[in-house]
């Protein structure tokens, strides 16, 4: 719908009619043999009017949905206006990563979901992530960072451990306190699993690049090539170092996996070792970058949440024939997100829901051929009210694969809690942390993000690392 007056002119009436502006995208004929990033970007007035859509509640309850409380109302509104520079001002105020959530994270299920605007039968709430991705990619494109006034030196120091999104919130907001922040990641390129685990064609890895300058920007130090539990410990980091606190934001590295026969045979990877080859070593692009990865030409994928979305559309890329998810599940019960799921059937990857793999099969040489399952249907609903799957008799499907991929979730990676006393771990071996400070057990250690949770989402643990920045402020200005 096109009006013949600027959109800052309409009336709240011309609002109501205006439909939902859907994000370009690159044709999957094209994407699919590539890694360029999908989703193309808003131009200016079409996001001025899929903004002209909100209808400015004056207890808006997308605020109250988003995990670091942005002020969407109002960033959409300076957005209607042209005033591009105060939108950006207004995200930046509650989170260091607008080009990353506006791509990642899942708004269709928190501040989306709450949208009135999608309340009313047959009308899509106000695409926030995607005007998040928008004014973020404005600001950076325009040569526009985020620097705050910083207060004087307080002359506190803080370790953080891991340069996720946890690690990064905490240590922006830490150092727009005044704080010394220093970052200790163990890979040799700082962003966690922003780096490692998600695609370039999801998340170009500039953007995070990008972000990660804009916390340099503010003083903070990032020391690549730290494994803390192994190079350092959290005491000395404390005791011979000289940090007032320590921050703990490793992730969930460690993979899981099935645990069937066969799961040893050449050919069988975690998604994890997958998606970080392709992604921090950029094995896609070899022979010019000399990391090798199997592409396989018939491809299994084990699971169907975001990550089996990501290790599929990876397979996609690198040249595979078939690719196929196999869930034990249903559709309605995977946990990736919609748009995921419609961009990898879009690219030709093939859905194989309701069955559960019991056996990886070999050659006479130790390689993968394929992966025998078992057929399932719904039971009874479990502890946690989905209903069960349970296997139907004797019935089994035989998917053909020379390359298959666990994707079924990560735990806690032990390296670093099994060398440091004083900290609490549940029994899934994650941190124990209070769930609104993020304190651990261990005097001066704060926790967040996946190594608390298990697995969440970026924002949430961009959730939890400003919690825990209040916490840790708070503390050093009584101590």
């Amino acid at each position: 719908m096109e009006f013949e007056k600027e959109v800052k002119y309409l009336t709240k009436k011309e609002r109501r009619k205006i439909p939902l502006q859907h994000m370009p995208e690159m044709a999957p004929e094209i994407r699919k043999d590539c890694f360029d990033e999908v989703t193309l970007g808003y131009s200016l007035h079409e996001a001025q009017m899929e903004a002209a859509r909100c209808i400015q509640c004056k207890d808006p309850a997308c605020v109250a949905g988003c995990p670091v409380g942005i002020n969407i109302p109002k960033f959409l509104e300076e957005i209607v206006e042209g005033d591009l520079d105060s939108s950006i001002d207004t995200v930046w105020d509650k989170t260091a990563l607008p080009a990353v959530c506006g791509r990642v994270c899942p708004q269709e299920i928190q501040c989306e979901i709450v949208c009135v605007v999608g309340k009313k039968k047959g009308v899509e709430p106000v695409a926030i992530g995607n005007l998040e991705m928008f004014i973020a990619d404005w600001a950076r494109a325009s040569g526009i960072k985020n620097n705050p006034a910083i207060p004087p030196s307080t002359g506190k120091k803080i370790a953080v451990v891991g340069s996720g999104p946890a690690g990064i919130t905490v240590a922006g907001d830490l150092a727009k306190k005044g704080h010394k922040v220093t970052i200790y990641e163990a890979l040799h390129r700082a962003g966690g699993v922003l780096l490692y685990g998600i695609p370039e064609f999801r998340l170009a890895k500039d953007i995070v690049d990008y972000e990660l300058d804009a916390l340099r920007d503010l003083g903070v130090e990032i020391k690549c090539n730290q494994v803390i539990g192994r190079t350092i410990d959290i005491d000395e980091l404390l005791e011979e170092y000289g940090y007032d606190a320590v921050f703990v934001g490793v992730g969930a590295g460690l993979p899981n996996f099935l645990n069937i026969p066969g799961e040893d045979l050449n050919g069988v990877f975690s998604a994890n070792e997958y998606l970080t080859r392709a992604n921090l070593m950029k094995a896609f692009d070899f022979p010019n970058v000399d990391t090798p990865i199997i592409a396989g030409r018939k491809v299994a994928i084990l699971g169907a949440g975001n990550v089996a979305m990501d290790a599929a559309r990876t397979a996609v890329r690198l040249g595979a024939k078939s690719v196929n998810i196999v869930y034990r599940r249903t559709r309605a019960q995977s946990p990736s997100r919609h748009i995921e799921i419609h961009h990898a059937e879009e690219e030709g990857v093939n859905f194989h829901f309701l069955r559960s793999p019991i056996e990886f099969i070999g050659d006479a040489s130790g390689r993968l051929v394929g992966v025998s399952c078992q057929v399932m249907e719904l039971g009874e609903p479990d502890e946690g009210g989905r209903q069960r799957p349970i296997p139907v008799g004797d019935e089994h499907q035989y998917i053909d694969c020379d390359l298959a991929i666990i994707a079924i979730g990560t735990s806690a990676n032990p390296l670093l809690t099994n060398v440091t006393e004083g900290l609490e771990l549940n029994r899934w071996g994650n941190i124990q942390a209070d769930p609104k400070t993020g304190k651990t057990t261990k005097d001066k250690v704060w926790a967040g993000g996946d190594i608390t949770l298990g697995q969440a989402t970026v924002i949430l643990a961009m959730g939890m690392g400003r919690d825990a920045a209040t916490s840790i402020d708070e503390y050093l200005k009584t101590k």
